[in-house]
């Protein structure tokens, strides 16, 4: 082989590598896959042509220009610490979080040159504008209020560039040092206080509860002390109806009767406090009655 054929041969393998690197660079430049949950912006010739779904995407070579993937997730973004100035002239250092998504890849992409720097910069300024309404203790217990009033005004100005805010978090909200020191202080009054109150309750039902247990204690003394009496006062009656209906039966005479009248006497006087027995005037009558029937019976042992 002479060296023109070897110079051809050379030149038509070179020719035949360079078509086929021209091809598969063609193809290369052709097929696009797009990853779940991204979107992809084509441009022909500089201009919007379409938007490319997740998967396989066939594109013009050298016409078709394939902007940088959007990620169509929802993104949480969380941003520095603000200040930010109270209706009390307090500031206070507050960070937000930030829950949005993309739902139009083409808007986000032309209606927008940054959506992320957009989105922290309308969250800082809307932010100012609610929180500057508010003094500084209904800042801090008015989160959830703020919440949906930052949620509502973002996903209004942010839906022209084709994303939707689905939420707003306030992660803290600092007020200045001498301020906590003072609501320190404050709260620790107001928990001095509580206990304060609540001891002197504790203490008020104690004793409320004492007096109601003594009240029924001396209720159900004073109760079984009459119950007791009454029974007491019921045998009595018993027992005195009881000797009355014996005496009766007895028929008793007046002798007897004096005779018993005498012994029931020292009875009376029994007890170690009395000190002075005071003679009734009935004794005389009593002894009369029983003097008679001492002589008659001595006189009848005379006799006998």
């Amino acid at each position: 082989m002479s060296d023109a054929e070897i110079f051809n041969a050379v030149i038509l393998w070179i020719v035949v590598a360079i078509v086929i690197i021209f091809v598969f660079t063609i193809i290369a430049r052709s097929i696009r896959i797009i990853p779940q949950a991204y979107a992809g912006i084509v441009e022909r010739l500089g201009r919007y042509h379409k938007t490319l779904n997740p998967g396989l995407n066939i594109l013009v070579p050298f016409i078709d220009r394939l902007r940088p993937l959007v990620d169509m997730r929802e993104q949480v973004v969380s941003f520095p610490p603000q200040p930010v100035i109270t209706e009390d002239n307090l500031v206070v250092s507050i960070d937000t979080v930030v829950f949005f998504q993309v739902n139009d890849a083409r808007a986000a992409t032309y209606e927008i040159a940054n959506y992320l720097g957009a989105v922290e910069q309308l969250t800082t300024t809307t932010l100012r504008n609610v929180v500057g309404g508010l003094n500084l203790e209904e800042a801090l217990t008015s989160r959830d209020n703020i919440n949906t009033q930052l949620r509502v005004v973002l996903d209004e100005s942010t839906g022209k560039w084709g994303i939707r805010v689905g939420r707003v978090e306030l992660k803290a909200i600092d007020p200045p040092v001498s301020i906590q020191d003072s609501m320190e202080k404050q709260m620790r009054a107001e928990r001095d206080r509580r206990a304060v109150i609540l001891t002197a309750e504790g203490t008020k039902q104690s004793q409320i509860l004492e007096a109601e247990g003594m009240r029924q204690s001396e209720i159900l003394r004073a109760e079984g002390d009459a119950k007791a009496a009454v029974l007491r006062a019921q045998g009595e009656a018993e027992a005195i109806t009881t000797v009355f209906g014996a005496i009766h039966a007895g028929n008793p005479d007046s002798k007897l009767l004096a005779y018993q009248y005498l012994q029931t006497l020292p009875k009376i006087a029994d007890g170690d406090s009395n000190k002075l027995w005071i003679i009734p005037s009935e004794l005389t009558e009593a002894l009369k009655g029983i003097t008679p029937g001492f002589f008659e019976a001595a006189r009848g042992g005379a006799k006998s």
